[in-house]
This record gives C-alpha cells, sequence and structure tokens, in this order.
C-alpha cells in the first residue's frame, strides 16, 4: 500500500511522512550517529539476542511502565503524557503476554522495539522513556524480573512433585526395599523412606530456590550503564511499583549484579536438577528385570524396533540427560564472567543464550517426573527373594548386642555364620527413631517445607504488577 502511494504521489502525505520518517530514525541503532554498522558485525554482535529478548519483552513493559511513572514524579514527565505512554505500554504489555510481540528485523533489540511502537503512535513523546535510564540497567531489570517470574513457576513445579513424593512414601511406608552401599545390598529400607528422601532433598532444594529469589529480587532501576544519572531519579519508587524487596543501593554493584544474578539462580535450577537426575537413575534401575522393584503403566515406556519384549524408561533416561545438562549450566556462566572486571562488557549477553531458556527444560523435567511418580506401581514382596536375606545381618548383630554380648564381638559371631552359609535371616525389624522405617517424620520433612514457602514474597510481587497494569 505504502508503495503504490510513492509512485501516484509526487510526495507522501504528511502523515505517512512523519511515520517514514519515524521508523528510519529508530530503526537505527539507538547508539548510532552518522555511521552506520557493518552489516557482518551487527549480525555478529546482536547473535541470538533478537531471539532470546522476546521471552524479556513484557517485562520490559512493566520496567518501563515503573520508570515512567517515576519520571512523571521527578517532574521529567507531563501527566498527560504518562497517561498517553501507559496506554500504548499496556497494548504492548498485551501482545507480549499473549505471544504475539515481535522484534521487527532491522531492530537491535527488545528496549528497541519498544521504544519504535511507542515514536510511531505518539511521536517525539515515545523517545521520553529513555530519560535517566541505559539499555544496561533496562536489561538488568528485564532479567530480573523474568528471572523472578520463573522462579515462582520452578518453585510451584518442585512443590507438586514434593506433595507426590510426600504422598506415595505414606502409601508405602510398610513396603520394605533393600538399601544399598557401593551399589551392594547393605541393610533394610523402603520405598517410605526412598520417596521421603527426595521429597526432603527437594525441600533443601527449595532453601536454594529462595535465596535465589532474594538476591534476584533487588532493584537495579536507575542505576543507568552503572553510574547513575543527574536526573533526580526516586528509585526508592520503582522499587515499590515493581514489588522488588529492596534496591540495589550501590549503582556500580547494580552493574555487577549482571552475571552474579544468573549465577546465583543457575545454581539453585541446578540443586534441583541434581535431585531429578539421582531419581531419574533411581527409577531407571528399578524399573529394570535385574531388580524389579518398581513398574511403569505401559502407556509411560516405549518399545524397540527389534526387540518386541522392551519397555523402556525413555522419560527417566532423558530427564537425566536433561537435568545433568542443566548442571552445567553455572559453570557456563562462570566461565563467561569470570575474569570480567566491573562495569559492563558484551560478554554478558551471551549468558541468555542459555539462562532464559533454562526455566522450560526444568520444569518440563519436574512436571514428567512428577507424572511418572504419581502413576508407579511398586513391587510389595521383594525381600522374598533369599538373595537379600543378608540385608538382615546388621539387624542380627543388634539383636544380640541388645542381648548382652559386645558389640564386636556379635559382629564377628554374625560374620563366621554368614561365611559358614549357616545365616538364618529374622526379617521382622523395628527401627523407631526420628526418620528411620518405622518412623519417617514426613510430618516434619512438610512443615519444613512449607516454612521455606511461606518466605517467598509472591503475593507482593503480583499484586504491585496488577496494579501497574491498572
Amino acid at each position: 500500500m505504502y508503495a503504490c502511494l510513492f509512485f501516484e504521489q509526487t510526495k507522501p502525505p504528511l502523515w505517512l511522512k512523519g511515520r517514514i520518517i519515524t521508523d528510519k530514525i529508530m530503526k537505527t541503532k539507538l547508539w548510532e550517529k552518522n555511521t552506520q554498522v557493518n552489516a557482518k558485525i551487527e549480525t555478529f554482535t546482536v547473535g541470538r539476542d533478537r531471539e532470546m529478548d522476546v521471552f524479556l519483552a513484557k517485562y520490559d513493559v512493566l520496567g518501563s511502565m515503573a520508570h515512567i511513572r517515576m519520571l512523571q514524579s521527578v517532574g521529567l514527565l507531563q501527566t498527560n503524557e504518562l497517561e498517553a505512554l501507559l496506554g500504548e505500554l499496556k497494548k504492548i504489555y498485551q501482545l507480549a503476554d499473549s505471544a504475539n510481540f515481535t522484534i521487527e528485523e532491522g531492530v537491535e533489540d527488545v528496549h528497541s522495539q519498544v521504544e519504535l511502537m511507542l515514536t510511531r503512535e505518539l511521536g517525539d513523546m515515545g523517545k521520553k522513556i529513555h530519560s535517566g535510564r541505559s539499555r544496561n540497567d533496562q536489561v538488568l531489570v528485564d532479567l530480573k524480573l523474568f528471572a523472578r517470574a520463573e522462579i515462582e513457576k520452578t518453585v510451584n513445579s518442585v512443590s507438586e512433585l514434593f506433595d507426590v513424593l510426600i504422598s506415595q512414601s505414606n502409601r508405602y511406608k510398610e513396603v520394605l526395599i533393600p538399601g544399598y552401599t557401593h551399589l551392594q545390598v547393605a541393610m533394610p529400607s523402603s520405598f517410605g523412606l526412598w520417596f521421603g528422601a527426595y521429597a526432603e532433598s527437594l525441600a533443601d532444594d527449595l532453601q536454594l530456590l529462595l535465596s535465589a529469589w532474594k538476591i534476584t529480587n533487588r532493584n537495579p532501576l536507575g542505576s543507568a550503564a552503572g553510574y547513575g544519572s543527574s536526573f533526580p531519579l526516586d528509585r526508592q519508587l520503582t522499587t515499590d511499583l515493581l514489588g522488588f524487596d529492596s534496591m540495589n543501593y550501590n549503582v556500580v554493584y547494580a552493574q555487577m549484579g549482571r552475571g552474579k544474578m544468573e549465577r546465583t539462580v543457575a545454581n539453585a535450577l541446578a540443586g534441583v536438577a541434581a535431585t531429578i537426575a539421582k531419581l531419574a537413575f533411581d527409577a531407571c534401575m528399578f524399573t529394570s528385570q535385574n531388580f524389579g522393584f518398581i513398574r511403569l503403566p505401559d502407556e509411560f515406556t516405549t518399545g524397540s524396533s527389534i526387540m518386541p519384549h522392551k519397555k523402556n524408561p525413555d522419560v527417566f533416561e532423558l530427564t537425566r540427560a536433561k537435568c545433568n545438562k542443566l548442571q552445567s549450566l553455572p559453570q557456563q556462566i562462570i566461565m563467561i564472567t569470570n575474569n570480567l572486571p566491573s562495569g559492563y562488557f558484551r560478554d554478558l549477553q551471551i549468558i541468555k543464550e542459555v539462562f532464559v531458556p533454562a526455566f522450560a527444560e526444568l520444569t518440563d523435567c519436574l512436571e514428567m517426573t512428577a507424572m511418572m511418580m504419581a502413576q508407579v506401581e511398586v513391587n510389595t514382596k521383594i525381600l522374598d527373594d533369599s538373595r537379600y536375606d543378608y540385608l538382615f545381618s546388621v539387624e542380627e548383630v543388634n539383636r544380640l548386642t541388645l542381648a548382652g554380648i559386645p558389640f564386636r564381638d556379635a559382629y564377628k559371631q554374625v560374620g563366621l555364620e554368614i561365611e559358614a552359609g549357616n545365616f538364618k535371616p529374622n526379617k521382622s525389624i523395628n527401627h523407631t527413631h526420628q526418620g528411620s522405617i518405622g518412623n519417617l517424620f514426613n510430618d516434619k520433612i512438610c512443615g519444613y517445607k512449607d516454612a521455606i514457602l511461606a518466605e517467598f514474597t509472591f503475593k507482593r510481587v503480583k499484586d504491585a504488577e496488577i496494579h501497574l497494569l491498572e
């Protein structure tokens, strides 16, 4: 349509001319002056940033909404300008929230795209949103808001898996299984202990996520390029508007937080991934015919193209691999950032490529593990097999000790019986101390988890975001 207008008229209409000029100006880089960057240099330096920035779009809008409210409060925007900008930003937020936001060809990043969209609709007014701000603190706040939202999703998924494991622990607490050391038959355990152990591990992982949340939930906005601004910015106002617990007080440290925040969150994600990877290994091993402790429903397994009897635990195998990969995430971030001095460097951009997708991958693993563990079928007769008789050797040593024989003598007596092939197990056991087969302490584990969950300030964040969008 626009091309036809040019052919039919000697000049474009005034309304169109202004828009074309605006687009031309705004599609240059925010930092470009008289020299246009080489195309290959641009492709290399932008890299996958536009792809990653789409995930940050709605958070960029939220940050801008808080920023311009603050600008109006200190006299750098008029009230009518604030209202117009907020109206357009809410439209852009809806596009991003419905996955319809795109970064156009030739636009460098999400910040440039949002400013372009505002300037198309509002003219020069759209250019005012960058006052007192750099793309450095802009992307910092975007990443923190994004990570904050993703941590909440991760916490919810961890909590759901925790509930499944505790439920299964209570359901099968009376069913004994072999415990192993060095993968050798060791002592009696139970499904109650096995399921419950992974639940408690996840509770500890929530502690890591809580620490990551607290470091993430601090406001860097107003630090600009890392050295603040001569504008009279009210950083406490943007902190409150965005629901942060506090600000990063020192503007230099705020910029130093880029990379540190991602590494801290990555460590927490890796902790969860380590728990799930270990559980997946156990599940793969326990479903094999040589163990036969648990069984998956047929619809949860895959087959072989040559062996018709095969029922493979592919979900657990893929979960193990994905979670092992996620455990490398902190190291990847360390290797990108470990030799950087203070201040901003373009190296930091690369972190997005490994950090942003990690949350969805871990959430998928958590959801699949919860589904599998809720439907797993347990073998209730495992210890009827005589290969597990030696599990009860320590029980016999303890009985003799309680009868008055010194422990070391009782140990030797039972050992000699085993060597002579005369050991006859007594399979009745009586473990009563805290956290043992007969006293799982699952209520304490649940209380521990609930106390950690109560420390997350999810509601405050949600309320702040709702207020911004009103």
